[in-house]
Parts: C-alpha cells; sequence; structure tokens
C-alpha cells in the first residue's frame, strides 16, 4: 500500500531489530524534545521500549538513528501507536509519513480492528497513511493524564 507520498526516501531504512535501537538517543529524543514525554524517566522509556514493538529510522550507509516509532499491541486486535519522532535535522522530507506507513503495513497481516494514535499537531502526517478523527469519540473514555 505504499505509494510515491508514502515511500521510504533514500538513503533511509526502517528496522525493528531492537539490537539496533539508541536507546539513550530515543530516551533524550523523547524526554527533552516530544510534548507528550517530557521529562520522562530513563528507566520508564526503557521499559516501554522492552514491552513494545519498536521501529527505527535509520541513515544508510552508516547507520545512524534518526527516528523512532513504537506499537503497544496485542497483535490480535488492537494497536496503539506512540512515540513517533523524527530527528529535527532530519524532517521534512517525508520519513514520517513514510515511518508510519511501514508500521500499518507491518501490522496489515494482523488483521487488526483498530490502530489508534493521539497528536496535538501531525494530523496531517497520520492522514496521509489512511488515519482519520473518530468518529463517535464519545464512546472512548481515558484513566489518567489528557
Amino acid at each position: 500500500m505504499t505509494d510515491e507520498s508514502t515511500a521510504l526516501p533514500d538513503g533511509y531504512e526502517i528496522s525493528t531489530d531492537p539490537a539496533r535501537l539508541d536507546a539513550a538517543l530515543v530516551h533524550k529524543w523523547l524526554s527533552e524534545d516530544a510534548y507528550w514525554a517530557m521529562g520522562r524517566p530513563r528507566e520508564k522509556q526503557d521499559r516501554a521500549i522492552a514491552t513494545s514493538l519498536n521501529f527505527g529510522v535509520y541513515e544508510v550507509p552508516g547507520g545512524s538513528q534518526v527516528g523512532y516509532a513504537r506499537i503497544v499491541t496485542d497483535e490480535t486486535t488492537f494497536a496503539y501507536l506512540c512515540d513517533v519522532y523524527i530527528a529535527p535535522e532530519a524532517r521534512g522530507n517525508g520519513l514520517g509519513t513514510a515511518l508510519v506507513a511501514a508500521i500499518r503495513d507491518h501490522l496489515a497481516p494482523y488483521g487488526l480492528r483498530r490502530i489508534i494514535l493521539a497528536t496535538a499537531d501531525a494530523h496531517g502526517v497520520y492522514a496521509k497513511v489512511g488515519f482519520q478523527p473518530m468518529t463517535a469519540p464519545e464512546k472512548w473514555m481515558v484513566y489518567g493524564e489528557q
């Protein structure tokens, strides 16, 4: 389902190999630059990585990590896409859209009923790969921070 607008730009690759993740860099990005995770302790970030399906975006050649996202899922009915982050120096060339498209495509064989996410400012990125506002948000409830 990848088209030109969701294709990974040349010079980058996406991997789900947890051994490739730079956990310290991911923690720095999220705890210092992501509005939803500001101040998140390293221990919590490491636990989140350990219990999630992780996606890293890497430069090729070289292998420097320039992006990250994770999925919390039962791999059967539901997934929550979170912590999507592209390094500032790598933004603006479609990496975020390509990352989300790759995640969508990776999850497709599971036949999930829904994939959800929350965003304050990146609706356009997610809309490019098929995400849309909930049609009945009044059915959803939350416990904890909002």
